[in-house]
């Protein structure tokens, strides 16, 4: 059993996370990619919400929903990375700005509030004060989620999208159904995705305890699954040891851990 603690890069590995980094020779990848994630889900969301659901099986709307979920997951990975200064290292302020964004299209959520809290879960991992972590054994998915829930939750947050929702269907003449099944049942879908494969597989204690400092470990999917899941979320120790490397960049780091579930 390992103690967690602050995350650190130890020296040898500081080398191989710069061997990454300089394949990017185009540093405006990051902020291409979280703008081709932004695009999508605006173009997908406006489609779906205009769509006559009545002409629409029940496998058709499944798909649909699921297709949804995944690109609001990819809106908070973008916001995710901005923290990490990642989606353009160019410029903190543009690169901050996209995070901002992006959790507003999420749901409303505030990015000066979450970079300080996933900070705080970085630096105390696995701890009485890591805000994502529920230090209980033996750990329960429903409670841990709430617990997980509450602390990114707020009042104002509920009812700014309550008056959104009600606007556009009295403003703006959107159907309200278009809204549930594709606004706001993959945004909750989203929480639990990103909540269950980057925050419970990986920081969940086992009954050995934790094997190292980060109290974290990865999930050993194929990289095809592994970005369908969470945008390769699941390989959360690499994140951990790598904090600086941009999601698409975790399964060359993944190549090097020896910790998997």
């Amino acid at each position: 059993m390992v103690q967690c603690q602050t995350s650190t890069l130890h020296s040898e590995k500081s080398v191989l996370m710069a061997s990454i980094i300089k394949e990017d020779k185009d540093l405006n990848k990051g902020i291409f990619v979280a703008g081709l994630i932004i695009c999508v889900w605006a173009i997908s969301l406006i489609f779906l919400i205009s769509l006559d659901t009545t002409k629409m099986n029940a496998v058709s709307i499944g798909i649909a929903i699921l297709w949804q979920t995944f690109l609001y997951t990819g809106l908070f990975i973008n916001a995710h990375d901005a923290m990490h200064g990642v989606v353009y290292p160019k410029n903190a302020n543009i690169n901050n700005f996209i995070g901002k964004f992006s959790l507003t299209l999420y749901g409303l959520l505030s990015y000066k509030d979450l970079l300080k809290k996933h900070w705080q879960h970085h630096r105390y991992p696995g701890s009485e004060l890591d805000p994502d972590y529920h230090n209980v054994y033996p750990q329960n998915f429903f409670l841990w989620y709430c617990h997980f829930m509450k602390s990114y939750w707020s009042w104002t947050q509920f009812f700014g999208l309550v008056l959104i929702f009600q606007g556009l269907i009295n403003l703006f003449k959107m159907p309200q159904e278009n809204l549930i099944l594709f606004w706001m049942i993959p945004s909750t879908l989203s929480s639990i995705q990103l909540f269950y494969f980057g925050t419970f597989l990986p920081h969940r204690r086992l009954e050995g305890g934790y094997t190292n400092r980060h109290c974290a470990r990865s999930i050993g999917f194929p990289v095809f699954w592994s970005f369908i899941t969470c945008y390769h979320f699941g390989y959360h120790e690499e994140h951990h040891e790598y904090p600086h490397l941009p999601w698409w960049k975790l399964p060359q780091a993944y190549n090097t851990k020896t910790d998997v579930i």
